[in-house]
């Protein structure tokens, strides 16, 4: 087999990575799209997690891939330079196994920290810190922290004002009101998630293309575009089939063993998640969906209980898991790549 072949062998194996990445992704993530839709008892786990898909998928014909190009261009990609398609498979790789190990352990970790922890670690181990883009990793290292105050401020202002809007209802039609509600608000919350985390992987396979001189710097992903239509499809469904299998286990951990939610909190809190994802989707800031949400259940739970009554070890270990996951997949990214150039 001569070495153009072994080319063509490990681009295959890098896009169907990055597609499998997606399909863990929305496995991992789905707990972010059902938890308090779930733990309001307002839909059965299947029935939630089929919800969710459907408009995880319809994401594709609402937002314009903002994310994608941002995710692409992280790492400083040079045309034509077959080195660098190792880089991406080997970033992928520590990405799925950091996943699969916090999807193990029940804590909701950002699947979209851990791709561009383990992009950035594989990059700095193939050309040194000068492969970054630190204007584009600052903003996003920023939202690690600006997504999920959004989130929380959201889910607190909103829960606030259903409490007084709501203030002399007769709680049994408050409770019927918001089930219906949350219907709503989980729907938005599946589209912000499909957009922003399906984006990330269209990204990578665009830089992948690129790097392999499959694409060039003048393509770009539109459901227009013959060339780059397939990698828009393909990753919001697999985004849309691992939301569909579900994550039970970190489900429990989100939707019930921070605090307890009724409809109008989950109602909130969806909606806060949904509108913090929308607005970083269409300024293209790859954030973490899973910040957002968790923020936001916290949010409500700030207005519904005493802050006694939150579960604050099991939040105090989920923020360990967030400040951990860029380095921890950065250092197997690396080594990842190291082990096999």
């Amino acid at each position: 087999m001569n070495p153009a072949d072994y080319s063509i062998i490990l681009i295959i194996l890098t896009i169907a990575t990055a597609l499998v990445f997606d399909l863990i992704n929305g496995f991992h993530d789905s707990a972010n799209s059902i938890a308090t839709v779930v733990s309001t008892q307002v839909l059965k786990p299947h029935t939630a997690v089929l919800w969710a898909a459907f408009f995880n998928f319809a994401a594709i014909f609402i937002f314009a891939p903002h994310v994608a190009d941002t995710i692409a261009k992280i790492v400083k990609i040079e045309p034509n330079d077959s080195q660098f398609v190792w880089v991406i498979f080997s970033g992928l790789a520590g990405a799925i196994l950091w996943n699969l190990f916090t999807w193990w352990l029940s804590l909701p970790t950002s699947s979209s920290h851990a791709l561009i922890g383990g992009l950035s670690g594989a990059g700095i181990a193939y050309a040194g810190p000068d492969v970054l883009r630190y204007d584009l990793l600052l903003t996003t290292v920023e939202f690690i922290v600006i997504s999920p105050l959004l989130g929380f401020i959201g889910g607190f202002l909103i829960m606030l004002a259903n409490y007084w809007i709501f203030r002399n209802a007769v709680p049994m039609k408050i409770t019927d009101f918001f089930k219906k509600a949350q219907l709503v608000s989980a729907a938005l919350y599946s589209i912000g998630h499909g957009a922003n985390d399906a984006q990330k992987t269209m990204g990578v396979i665009m830089a992948l293309l690129v790097a392999s001189g499959h694409l060039t710097t003048q393509d770009h992903l539109s459901l227009n575009n013959a060339k780059t239509m397939w990698i828009i499809i393909s990753c919001n469904l697999c985004m849309s089939l691992g939301t569909a299998f579900g994550g039970w286990r970190i489900v429990k951990t989100m939707g019930m063993r921070i605090t307890r939610l009724k409809p109008m909190g989950g109602f909130s809190a969806e909606t806060s998640g949904a509108f913090s994802l929308f607005l970083a989707t269409y300024f293209g800031i790859p954030v973490s969906t899973t910040h957002t949400i968790t923020a936001a259940i916290i949010g409500v739970a700030s207005v519904t209980t005493k802050f006694s009554n939150v579960k604050w070890g099991i939040a105090a270990r989920i923020i360990w898991a967030w400040v951990l996951t860029m380095p921890a997949a950065g250092l197997v990214g690396a080594a990842i790549y190291t082990a096999g150039r």
